[in-house]
């Protein structure tokens, strides 16, 4: 009789297989850079890069707008560090630096694999779940950090997924309320909260300036959806859609990127059935700058991009009734409603079953009710700390940690 294994074991049978081989491929490599590390006094700058000071590794490429400004500033510095990514078309590879090296480590299983036995002083990630699916911790590095992806909660990760980080960089005090209580609840050892505010919406709110606002001949809604079974599509499927073109506006949907993978089926139908035209447009940009400045007013649910187009882009917001479902992510341990939905309406109106039919009317009352303004001004400032010194933050933070843990190993 043949072994059947499914994927998911031969997935992880195979993850292991590769942290027992690399065990020990890196043993010795592993005490020769220690033993340069001691002799030099704890003052080694990774000259090469079997062990570097700092590595940022990214999942996607998507999440270039939050590293590349920390990127820059580790380049300006004039300090080594290597940024990993999982992505073989991320930007960043195409950027040229000379203190920063860019390295594509593969996909999937592969990525992972290389970083479950890496070796690094200090690892600085957007990535969740740490140490609980397949990215596990290597023994070859002193210290992990999370930096959010989004000005939201970060209770709205999948459940477990930052608390096996050593450091979680936050932009506002909620975060570390949050972060106390998940501990609290699970008794977990206290992690480093260091509140430092968001590179990625600094670089998009210069580029904002620069770029100056945008005159449309006709008002143009963003739709701009998370994915799962809370969001817009799974739960309202195209009646959305069939509403918006009622009206005179033009429409834009742009569906989360991560929607063209576990959800795409129900996307390419949707596509099917409202194909492109003059009014309807489709948007897949890797970059969503130029869409969230085209647009007046942006419809969505939980997702993250309802920070970047209220707060740095400065208009209005409807969002839907989706019936959060938080059975699987953190946010389900906490009594608290997450801040994310406690600071929606400051920002906009609520689109529900009943009033859906009116929604010409609601994007109009957005569009013109001035107390959005001042909501939105009221959640800038708990959610986005340090505006426009997030990436200086980032690196001294990073580069004071990595001084200090020097300084213990000496002592």
């Amino acid at each position: 009789m043949l072994l059947y294994i499914d994927p998911g074991t031969g997935s992880m049978l195979f993850t292991i297989l590769i942290g027992v081989l690399g065990a020990g491929a890196y043993k010795f490599k592993d005490m020769t850079v220690k033993a340069r590390f001691l002799l030099s006094g704890g003052k080694t700058k990774s000259t090469d890069n079997e062990h570097p000071d700092y590595v940022i590794f990214s999942d996607h490429k998507r999440y270039w707008n939050v590293f590349e400004p920390v990127c820059d500033e580790f380049e300006k510095r004039k300090t080594p560090i290597v940024y990993m990514t999982a992505s073989p078309d991320d930007p960043a590879l195409d950027k040229e630096y000379e203190y920063v090296k860019t390295e594509f480590i593969g996909e999937g299983n592969k990525a992972f694999a290389s970083l479950n036995t890496m070796h690094a002083d200090i690892v600085l990630s957007t990535t969740p779940s740490l140490d609980v699916l397949y990215w596990k911790r290597s023994k070859h590095v002193k210290h992990y950090v999370h930096i959010p992806h989004a000005a939201s909660d970060l209770t709205m990760y999948r459940m477990f997924g930052i608390d096996f980080y050593d450091t979680i960089l936050t932009s506002g005090d909620y975060h570390e309320e949050q972060i106390r209580a998940l501990e609290k609840v699970r008794k977990l050892p206290e992690k480093e909260i260091v509140k430092v505010g968001l590179p990625f919406l600094d670089t998009m709110k210069d580029r904002v300036d620069k770029a100056g606002k945008v005159s449309n001949e006709k008002k143009t809604v963003l739709v701009a959806p998370s994915w799962g079974s809370s969001a817009i599509f799974s739960k309202y499927g195209g009646r959305i859609i069939d509403e918006l073109l009622k009206t005179d506006y033009d429409i834009i949907i742009r569906p989360h990127p991560q929607s063209f993978t576990s959800e795409k089926e129900m996307i390419d139908s949707l596509m099917q059935s409202y194909p492109e035209s003059d009014r309807l447009h489709w948007n897949r940009d890797n970059d969503n700058f130029d869409v969230l400045r085209r647009a007046d007013i942006m419809i969505s649910d939980f997702s993250g991009v309802m920070f970047d187009f209220s707060l740095v882009f400065d208009k209005p917001l409807i969002y839907t009734d989706a019936e959060y479902d938080d059975a699987p992510y953190d946010a389900c341990w906490l009594d608290e409603e997450p801040w994310t939905f406690r600071v929606l309406p400051k920002l906009g109106s609520k689109l529900t079953e009943e009033n859906m039919k009116d929604i010409g009317a609601l994007v109009e009352k957005c569009l013109t009710d001035k107390s959005f303004e001042q909501g939105r001004a009221e959640a800038r400032a708990e959610t986005w700390a340090y505006i426009g010194e997030s990436a200086s933050r980032v690196a001294d933070y990073l580069i004071d940690k990595h001084e200090k843990m020097n300084r213990e190993i000496i002592s």
